[in-house]
């Protein structure tokens, strides 16, 4: 989403309009040669070259001799112009080329001036061995005088690249684009949980009912039956059939089902399928962060880079940042922080929501009786920060955080307390770029109210977050949280430019009515203070749940469901009846989403507007599933639960285009995601996306000009391309692998706990006094066998230091504490029950835990 523009540059890649002119010629009936001496047996002439790289031609090819070091495809250029098209015919461009050290081109039909706009803009890998390319397009605008460049820089080797047998002939017609779809039978390509829903869909023109069977990995049926006709699916345009195998519970790999004749990919079904998706997509973060040295014995050799935007040359650092021209007069250390998305951008609005839904996730295993902190913990998750008692989730938040407060203006400067936009490159960087190998100067964008809140909110749930693990980072959070809150209501108009877009997304917003909302909630959950619960009960967003929980989805611009959600699970100072007023926007929310699902053929709780599938719309899909996964820990119901599932297993191949959209997961995964250093399509010697990544996915819009050449009239759940250059369809970025992460976790919890049903109750009774407090705990074995000897494990999410125990040995470890049987009371029978308890003191709030485990088994608590 930040790379709105991509590879845009002066040299020509800025995307042109969408509609074929009105009047526009039909194509004529024979081909014709546009390209004048395109076998250059002419020599020269009328080619041109760039300074740098002189041609010649050398045994009947135009040879270039490129100098080591460009920075971009646009410092070196050969190129034709003069050429005239006829907007609305078809044009084939084809040519041969080689080049002496491994180089990835661009051949662009284009403006021969600026703003450069381009009719095609392709990027070739080229090498040692001469291959012939073919590409076509229509021309959306009439020229007289088009250029044809081939782009040839951007190595760091010098090169001699060489182009023969050039053409570009009008009045052809460019086939059509069809999609490689493969079996028409569209499961979730990793898998169904052993106790959960498992649909399918197939797409058949058929009406009637047939037949479909499941058979194992060694070809044994295991079940079979009718599909269920659904009529055309208006997301898909598709005529599909339904079938359910839900009653099949027996573990497996391997899995396929028939209908008609066709199978599906391979499935499995367990408990254990979303544990590495889990891990995976939280890597994605400590793979984009900035300023750091990324670890070949945390990720592999083939993701290890240099640390970027350090300083080091040809790189400008980010730990002296100045403003854009005009906008301060002061530099900012504004170092760290993760690069948001297919660029090297970092953006506080979407760092917000990434950084707050990776707080939620850890937040969710203090008071979810059936999450596991255990994966997020110390030593869980594949980063540095390993051993130092802080749960390794909240180390990855640390690092956003971090930059997030450096963005804040300094006291004593004109708005002083706010948070600047975001920072990114003067100017769009090509693809592929390393961060450390980017030499545009980095700036400062003008502070914003939107990014003021964003920071005040995830400050203040730092605050909360950290206390027990580091009092002193939670103060800064706190400080800065307080402080931007401050500022932001003295300045509550300031928005982000929309024209802002240069170098880096705009991330433009005018209504910040729900930034407001999102940072009251998180600062009176932390402070308790009644100021801000008055600022939540009085905004006019609250109560209205379309306006708190829009039905497309929340996004980085549409942010007060993080504040809703938060209210609803996290215990605090609301009454009763306001209690149930935020669950019940939850679950009103939910019950909106659960609804789309159970509607569509495909499963999806997702419903745009007009039926448009927006940018990022997978996103958008996540983040409904972790308001029906909020839901259904508020509820128990099984509904929400399958409505979260029904997403798993759209995201992961159940769709339209049996398309995985996460790399890594599924036979057929999206690997080809727009990403400035993942970028395998385009230079072999990069990675393609590290497991766990995302795709943005479809996109009605089709705003990009491969989408546009290839997508023009799709159906909307159709408008995607697993292609690198597609960043409207196919960009990778934080806000949409954070939901990803929270749902993956709670995915996995629901596997662990399928066949572990609570077979325990605890209740848990506080009663305050001063700076101290008086806990008694009790625990029920509602199983049918005896308990012995017993142990309950919780977290406290706050201060609290128990002191003189009784009826257990309680042992505290940081906020972790762990009550052991007594030898008098070491057997729970069933139906019998346990008490014990304790005095404490705490220097700030006091929440009372509602996760326990009774030897590892999640117990329920008691009302």
């Amino acid at each position: 989403m930040s790379a709105l523009l991509g590879t845009a540059a002066a040299a020509g890649l800025l995307a042109g309009g969408l509609a074929v002119p009105a009047g526009a010629a039909e194509p004529v009936d024979e081909p014709y040669e546009v390209i004048v001496n395109g076998d250059f047996s002419a020599g020269t002439a009328p080619w041109w070259s760039t300074a740098n790289s002189p041609v010649t031609v050398v045994d009947g090819r135009l040879c270039a001799d490129v100098p080591a070091g460009t920075a971009n495809p646009w410092d070196a250029i050969i190129g034709q112009n003069s050429l005239p098209l006829t907007a609305g015919e078809g044009y084939t461009l084809s040519y041969t080329a080689t080049s002496t050290a491994p180089v990835t081109i661009r051949a662009n039909v284009q403006m021969a001036t600026e703003p450069w706009t381009t009719e095609l803009s392709t990027a070739q890998p080229v090498g040692t061995t001469a291959e012939r390319v073919t590409e076509t397009f229509t021309a959306k605008a009439g020229h007289e005088a088009a250029q044809l460049a081939f782009q040839i820089g951007g190595s760091a080797e010098a090169l001699t690249f060489c182009v023969d047998d050039v053409s570009l002939r009008g009045g052809t017609a460019p086939p059509p684009y069809v999609p490689d779809t493969g079996s028409p039978v569209r499961v979730n390509q990793v898998g169904y949980l052993t106790h959960g829903p498992k649909n399918g869909t197939f797409v058949t023109d058929g009406t009637e009912p047939l037949p479909w069977s499941l058979d194992s990995a060694d070809g044994t049926r295991l079940a079979d039956g009718t599909t269920t006709p659904a009529g055309v699916d208006a997301s898909s345009r598709q005529n599909v059939h339904t079938f359910d195998f839900s009653a099949v519970t027996t573990p497996g790999e391997g899995y396929t089902v028939t209908v008609a004749g066709e199978r599906s990919e391979p499935f499995a079904i367990g408990d254990d399928l979303y544990a590495s998706l889990r891990t995976d997509a939280l890597a994605y973060f400590y793979h984009n962060r900035s300023g750091i040295e990324i670890d070949a014995d945390i990720v592999g050799e083939r993701y290890a880079r240099p640390a970027g935007h350090v300083g080091v040359s040809p790189n400008q650092g980010d730990n002296d940042v100045p403003c854009q021209p005009g906008v301060c007069d002061y530099r900012l250390d504004a170092s760290g922080g993760w690069y948001d998305a297919g660029d090297h951008g970092k953006y506080v609005v979407n760092g917000g929501i990434s950084v707050a839904q990776l707080m939620s996730a850890h937040e969710r295993t203090l008071y979810e009786e059936n999450a596991d902190a255990g994966p997020l913990g110390d030593g869980g998750l594949r980063l540095p920060e390993h051993g130092n008692a802080t749960p390794d989730i909240l180390d990855e938040a640390r690092w956003e955080l971090e930059f997030l407060m450096r963005m804040q203006v300094p006291s004593g400067e004109p708005l002083a307390g706010m948070a600047h936009h975001k920072l990114h490159d003067k100017e769009w960087t090509g693809l592929p770029t390393r961060p450390d190998r980017d030499p545009q100067p980095r700036e400062l964008h003008p502070p914003t109210t939107a990014a003021t809140l964003n920071l005040a909110a995830t400050a203040a749930q730092c605050a909360r977050l950290f206390q027990v693990y580091d009092a002193d980072f939670a103060a800064r959070c706190r400080e800065a949280a307080r402080t931007a809150w401050t500022a932001a209501k003295a300045h509550p108009g300031i928005l982000a430019d929309p024209q802002d877009g240069t170098g880096g997304g705009a991330y433009s917003d005018n209504d910040v009515r729900d930034e407001f909302y999102w940072a009251a909630a998180e600062l009176f959950l932390t402070t308790g203070e009644d100021t801000y619960r008055q600022e939540v009960l009085n905004s006019p967003l609250h109560g209205d749940t379309d306006a708190v929980f829009p039905r497309g989805g929340m996004s980085w611009g549409s942010v007060a469901g993080l504040g809703a959600l938060d209210l609803a699970t996290v215990p605090n100072k609301l009454s009763g009846d306001q209690l149930t007023a935020v669950r019940g926007m939850v679950t009103e929310a939910a019950d909106g989403y659960a609804a789309d699902s159970a509607r569509t053929a495909y499963g999806l709780p997702y419903a745009p507007d007009g039926g448009q599938y927006v940018w990022g719309s997978n996103s958008q899909v996540a983040n409904n599933m972790v308001v029906l996964g909020t839901a259904h820990d508020l509820t128990g119901r099984t509904v929400y639960r399958d409505a979260v599932l029904n997403g798993l297993d759209y995201l992961l191949g159940r769709n339209a285009l049996n398309q995985s959209y996460v790399t890594g997961y599924g036979e057929r995964d999206s690997r080809n995601q727009h990403h400035r250093f993942w970028a395998n399509q385009l230079d072999p010697s990069l990675p393609n996306p590290a497991p766990g990544s995302l795709a943005g996915g479809p996109n009605g819009a089709i705003e990009d000009p491969v989408a546009q050449a290839k997508l023009q009239g799709c159906a909307p759940s159709m408008c995607y391309i697993d292609d690198i250059e597609s960043w409207a369809t196919n960009e990778i970025t934080i806000n949409w692998n954070a939901p990803l992460a929270w749902v993956a976790s709670y995915a996995d919890d629901l596997g662990s706990g399928a066949a572990a049903a609570p077979r325990c109750e605890v209740t848990y009774t506080t009663q305050r006094w001063g700076g101290g407090f008086t806990t008694q705990v009790v625990v029920k074995n509602t199983g049918d066998r005896a308990i012995e000897p017993w142990r309950l494990d919780w977290t406290f999410a706050d201060q609290q230091r128990v002191t003189d125990p009784w009826g257990a040995d309680v042992r505290q470890d940081g906020p972790r504490i762990a009550a052991e049987a007594l030898d008098w009371n070491a057997a729970l029978a069933p139906g019998k029950t346990v008490r014990f308890g304790f005095n404490g003191h705490s220097t700030g709030l006091v929440n009372d835990p509602r996760a326990f485990r009774l030897n590892d088994r999640s117990c329920t608590t008691a009302p």
